[in-house]
């Protein structure tokens, strides 16, 4: 059982880590005038440079071969590195040109998104508040849509490649340094070749605009994997439910950021919209509040009921040491045997 200090330092590592992805758009515009693209590609290339040396100081390997033991881990892990590479390069480009609060919108729907490919692709069954959640979120893309005169497309993509990539990374079922080793070793060479191929043109910033930039260009790998990891601390020191309060810290802070300090425009088209959009997580939270209290309450309940119907059991009374013998009884047919049970897949044998 947790204690009450691990969990304190497990929300500590959780609030770092979103708080570190809600900040990070102060980060990118940092790297100009190195194009959203080149960015991205110095993303990958750090990235795996950084979390290479991180597995190498822990030494935890067994997990690469077992990977390329399974192809469709891998044709996963290649998916994986495609949606995240979308998801990665569009919300570069947003910060850099002006959209942060749009950005912000798309992982405040993630969520909601998320919930709606588990409908669609795992058939799973939602609750009522749950799809009364998902038809708000719905309402705040239509107004939205009339307020830009446009659906939002940059929330749209992010929420949904980020989903994707959720659901991907469940079915991969890798530890997150490990995951994200996987990714970024499959752009790898597209990244490193594009990089190449832009020093051959001249249009190469890495290295052409002083050491601070050169430098905050490596730390790209840093800024990726460093969150990873206090999210890591975080998941398995604090309950779910708390991991998922958290998350809308990171997307809260980009918002504060994109009006406060990037001064973008909101109407009041875009703040119904995001009312909405903040009404369905309300109401999602609620939902999800309530079923883990329910189904901590059935459980302690089983427990409680499962404790008394034990103490209730009168233990069998032993037998005299010097009993007198009694008659013999006529002779039982003997039952038969029951049918053994096959081994759990977790039994050792």
């Amino acid at each position: 059982m947790k204690t009450e200090n691990e969990e304190r330092t497990g929300l500590l590592y959780g609030v770092g880590a979103y708080a570190m992805w809600g900040l990070v758009p102060l980060f990118w515009p940092l790297l100009k005038p190195a194009g959203a693209v080149e960015i991205l590609a110095h993303r990958m290339v750090w990235s795996l440079a950084f979390v290479g040396l991180a597995l190498l100081a822990v030494r935890q390997w067994a997990w690469v071969g077992e990977l390329l033991r399974s192809p469709r881990k891998l044709a996963l892990i290649t998916v994986a590195a495609t949606v995240i590479t979308v998801n990665w390069g569009l919300y570069i480009w947003s910060v850099n040109t002006g959209h942060v609060v749009e950005a912000s919108l798309g992982y405040f729907i993630n969520p909601l998104v998320t919930i709606a490919l588990g409908v669609l692709v795992l058939q799973e069954r939602l609750r009522p508040a749950q799809w009364a959640a998902v038809s708000v979120g719905f309402a705040a893309v239509l107004v939205l849509a009339v307020g830009y005169g446009q659906l939002p497309w940059i929330s749209l993509t992010l929420a949904f490649s980020f989903a994707v990539y959720g659901l991907v990374k469940k079915k991969v079922n890798l530890g997150g340094l490990e995951s994200l080793a996987a990714e970024t070793a499959v752009q790898f060479l597209p990244a490193l070749g594009y990089l190449v191929w832009l020093g051959t043109q001249d249009d190469l910033a890495f290295g052409s605009h002083g050491a601070g930039h050169t430098a905050l260009l490596v730390a790209t790998g840093v800024v990726t994997a460093v969150p990873l990891v206090c999210f890591g601390a975080a998941a398995i020191r604090v309950p779910l439910s708390t991991l998922g309060l958290l998350q809308y810290l990171a997307p809260t802070f980009q918002f504060l950021l994109g009006v406060l300090y990037f001064h973008e425009e909101m109407p009041p088209e875009r703040w119904a919209g995001f009312s909405l959009v903040w009404l369905a997580l309300t109401i999602l939270t609620w939902d999800a509040l309530r079923a883990a209290r329910r189904s901590r309450t059935a459980v302690e309940t089983a427990r409680a009921e499962a404790a008394g119907a034990s103490a209730r059991t009168p233990a069998a009374p032993e037998a005299p040491a010097s009993a007198a013998p009694t008659a013999p009884t006529a002779p039982t047919v003997p039952a038969t045997p029951a049918t053994p049970s096959r081994p759990s897949a977790r039994t050792g044998l």
